[in-house]
């Protein structure tokens, strides 16, 4: 039975969720302030944390920070619950380092469709790494066993959603993937409005492979049609490693 921390202060909404969790199957722990919800997180090692943001004691954004900075925690997924909807807190939350993000007010169903997604990725992430093959183009290989990529002459460590976004783009090189297409795969679901999530992510990214990620040259967006990752062949690169040698 996949195991819940649920940790958020308002017992109207910690009841209402925690009920429709363990009626669909899941067992759930509960915190009311942030600083017992790391401790539990520490503690328990559950399997996705539902993590609202405005916490007495410590907020949800410090404490999603500091489950991603301990190795103990830093591969649980997060799903910020929360009733702060504006774009930059969005933006704000998925910095901090979670996965996903759903405000209140919601219907039980997106709630429970958006654990499900989550839990299946994570589930099917250690499974997929042991079996798949290592995926390369050009300057660019992923390494499913280890979430890392070898972009050019280093090594780069990539999350888990990192590594499936950029795996997405690499499987479709040089064609245009939709925002859809996208959500589905590495979410695993396909909500009406939910661009931001990948906007985010892809903005992590630019920021670990692009030289400038302000104007980017690998990662492409097409405008009103989604993102298109474009990379050189091993010739190309190899002549790029050698002019940047040359400098």
């Amino acid at each position: 039975m996949p195991r819940i921390l649920l940790i958020d202060d308002d017992p109207a909404i910690s009841e209402l969720v925690s009920i429709n969790l363990e009626m669909a199957g899941y067992d759930v722990n509960q915190a009311e302030d942030g600083i017992k919800g790391q401790a539990l997180a520490v503690q328990l090692q559950p399997d996705l944390i539902m993590l609202d943001l405005m916490l007495p004691k410590v907020d949800g954004f410090t404490v999603c920070q500091r489950l991603r900075r301990d190795d103990r925690t830093c591969d649980i997924p997060v799903l910020m619950l929360t009733a702060l909807g504006q774009t930059q807190d969005k933006v704000e939350g998925f910095n901090a380092g979670a996965d996903d993000y759903l405000t209140k007010p919601f219907e039980v169903e997106e709630m429970l469709a958006r654990v499900r997604a989550l839990l299946r990725r994570t589930d099917r992430i250690p499974q997929a790494a042991k079996h798949s093959e290592i995926l390369n183009y050009g300057p660019l290989t992923l390494i499913p066993e280890r979430f890392e990529a070898i972009w050019f002459d280093k090594t780069v460590k990539l999350t888990h959603l990192e590594f499936e976004l950029l795996h997405c783009l690499l499987q479709r090189h040089g064609q245009t993937v939709s925002p859809s297409e996208i959500l589905k795969e590495v979410w695993g679901y396909d909500p009406d409005d939910d661009i931001e999530t990948i906007r985010v992510h892809i903005r992590h990214l630019r920021t670990k492979l692009e030289p400038d990620p302000r104007r980017p040259c690998y990662i492409k967006t097409v405008y009103g049609a989604g993102y298109c990752l474009e990379l050189p062949n091993m010739e190309e690169s190899n002549a790029n490693i050698d002019d940047t040698a040359a400098v």
